[in-house]
């Protein structure tokens, strides 16, 4: 693949950076990335009577592609069709040729979008009398609110038209030229995307599911059934994320909270018996060192139980005062001793 000088490059890039939402004022600019396939998906009802069906397609920003929802919308005025924008590759780029109201649907690449848009005009409808008719064999009306519809079958040729291919030209590109009639409707009067058209791409851009490297080429919202209908859904999306981040920092916190009430009840708690302890313990150790004056008493009655001494001494003195009793004899009829 063929890549960019590098001037060129820096060129393309800054000026990616100054506009990257400006899909319906000029193009949009990938360096080197195609743009991923066409994803599959149902087209949601027509609301209402005059509303024009307008394909999704991958957009590009400085965070990179980023899918803008198909979505039914009023033209700026009657008689006037849209040409879907599309992506080509040319100078070494993939650029990004914006859509555009006319009284003719141009070329847009020879992209496949689906609903009426197979690659080559536009075949859901027609204007007729000041009023839309509707292709319900193409489009998805309910003919019990909208009468203005006719059926005509459409065959879309699969072996030329790539159902999936989102980019004209290139590798893998779709190799389509514009045709002599298509080459004559790029000179009409063209009218650029309508105020709901770009506040769509803007609400796009802020839905970060729809962003190809947050869904692989897959996105959740495809389609919408109006601008404001997509507007409620992702307002609605962004609200219950924020209510769901709010929810689990406000029970992180408050989980938090208790473990700190807690943690700060068990340290009150433990500093507080520590204290009781170690008072006590002080207290303890003061009544215990005041105590001797007190524990004199019971030394008392040791001092009186001194007499007990006394039976010791009767009893050693009567055996000294045997030999004294051995003199005695004479007394009791013995013989007296020669003098």
């Amino acid at each position: 693949m063929k890549t960019l000088h590098p001037i060129r490059k820096l060129v393309l890039v800054a000026a990616l950076a100054l506009s990257p939402l400006a899909s319906f004022a000029g193009v949009f600019i990938s360096v080197n990335i195609a743009p991923p396939a066409l994803p599959v998906y149902t087209q949601p009802i027509c609301p209402g009577d005059g509303y024009l069906w307008n394909p999704g397609y991958w957009a590009y920003g400085p965070e990179g592609y980023y899918w803008v929802p198909g979505v039914w919308v009023q033209p700026p005025s009657v008689g006037l069709l849209w040409t879907p924008g599309y992506w080509g590759w040319g100078g070494g780029a993939y650029l990004f040729h914006a859509g555009y109201w006319g009284p003719h649907v141009g070329f847009y690449g020879g992209i496949n979008y689906g609903f009426g848009y197979g690659g080559a005009g536009f075949v859901g409808g027609r204007w007729d009398g000041g009023h839309f008719a509707y292709n319900t064999a193409v489009v998805n009306v309910n003919r019990t609110v909208i009468h203005n519809t006719y059926v005509e079958n459409v065959h879309v040729n699969n072996t030329v038209i790539n159902n999936h291919t989102s980019f004209n030209g290139g590798t893998g590109g779709i190799q389509a030229r514009p045709n002599t009639q298509e080459a004559s409707y790029e000179r009409e009067n063209h009218i650029a995307a309508t105020s709901e058209q770009q506040q769509h791409v803007q609400l796009a851009h802020a839905d970060r599911s729809n962003f190809a490297s947050a869904n692989g080429g897959r996105p959740a919202h495809l389609a919408a059934a109006s601008v404001n209908n997509y507007h409620s859904t992702t307002v609605n999306n962004f609200n219950n994320n924020r209510n769901v981040t709010n929810n689990n920092n406000r029970n992180v916190a408050n989980n938090n909270t208790r473990i700190n009430q807690n943690d700060n009840h068990n340290v009150t708690n433990n500093n507080q018996r520590n204290v009781a302890n170690n008072n006590f313990s002080g207290n303890h150790n003061q009544v215990a060192n005041n105590r001797p004056a007190q524990q004199a008493r019971p030394q008392q009655p040791q001092a009186r139980q001194q007499p007990q001494a006394r039976p010791q001494p009767q009893a050693q003195a009567r055996p000294q005062a045997q030999p004294r009793a051995e003199g005695r004899p004479a007394e009791g009829g013995g013989h007296e001793p020669h003098r």
